[in-house]
């Protein structure tokens, strides 16, 4: 364990990321007591107000919206949806995906044709048309968003495991496996999940990234998590009017997307090119 993470942190990239990700994590965890002020708090006479370092009047560090909400408040509270989202959709899509998955690549005849079938529908709808429409129809929730994201994000998981799988299932310890008896479940269980789960890992890390994008985007929209919640997305669309005289409103929750989202992708594609056998073999 502690050699994978000497290893892991050779990268100072990932280490960067690694850095990134826990202060986000951190701020999300302990939200409560990090916050100066109540995220939802409105004060009309403290409306506007720039943050400290522009004069402001030395109490919100990152200034107030269009309502007198502390910004930095807000943007703390927002990272815990974010994270919450990124992390329960990608839960939901690695379950679907890597069930449909190991299911068609082990059973590559009329059930696994069936499944693929369903994934090439699925590719065939635009995910964002989808989910938007999806979203207008059940409206604004958390888990709502949650379970959308979820459902319509698992078909790159059931592709890249049911190609590994196909070649699985030709090595002999699946055939002796399958000869002594073992049941269909228990081999995709115990010998061929296993197998994938590298593969897994780094799509997972990756699709974390993308779906506080997606999330972030619904909001914007008006379609992702209630507006009286928090969300970077949110914070973004009430900043969009004032940009040209109070921009800090839509800048800070957009550095917070940014900034998150690189760190995401930077583990990622560090534990990619940690887990690729083939880049494992160019490194020694």
């Amino acid at each position: 364990m502690m050699s994978a993470l000497r290893r892991f942190l050779d990268s100072w990239l990932a280490a960067l990321g690694l850095a990134i990700v826990l202060v986000v994590l951190f701020g999300a965890l302990f939200a409560e007591f990090l916050i100066p002020f109540d995220p939802d708090a409105q004060n009309i006479l403290m409306r506007l107000k720039p943050p400290m370092w522009r004069g402001a009047d030395g109490v919100h560090l990152m200034g107030t919206d269009a309502l007198g909400r502390d910004i930095f408040s807000r943007l703390v509270m927002g990272a815990r949806v974010s994270l919450l989202v990124g992390v329960a959709s990608v839960v939901i899509s690695g379950v679907v995906g890597v069930t449909f998955g190991l299911i068609a690549g082990y059973e590559d005849k009329y059930v696994g044709r069936v499944l693929m079938a369903i994934t090439d529908i699925q590719l065939a709808i635009p995910f964002l048309v989808l989910a938007l429409a999806v979203a207008a129809v059940v409206g604004p929730s958390l888990w709502n968003i949650i379970v959308i994201l979820g459902l319509t994000n698992w078909v790159q998981y059931a592709r890249v495991v049911r190609a590994e799988c196909l070649s699985l299932r030709e090595r002999e310890f699946i055939q002796a496996a399958h000869t002594m008896g073992i049941g269909v479940g228990a081999i995709l269980v115990r010998h061929l999940l296993p197998n994938v789960m590298s593969s897994v890992i780094v799509i997972s890390s990756l699709l974390v990234a993308k779906m506080i994008l997606f999330e972030s985007s619904l909001s914007f929209l008006g379609l992702g998590v209630p507006p009286t919640t928090p969300t970077w997305g949110t914070m973004i669309a009430d900043g969009r009017n004032y940009i040209s005289h109070a921009g800090w409103i839509a800048t800070f929750p957009g550095l917070a997307i940014f900034v998150t989202v690189v760190g995401i992708n930077l583990i990622g594609d560090r534990l990619r090119d940690m887990l690729d056998p083939r880049l494992r073999q160019m490194e020694g």
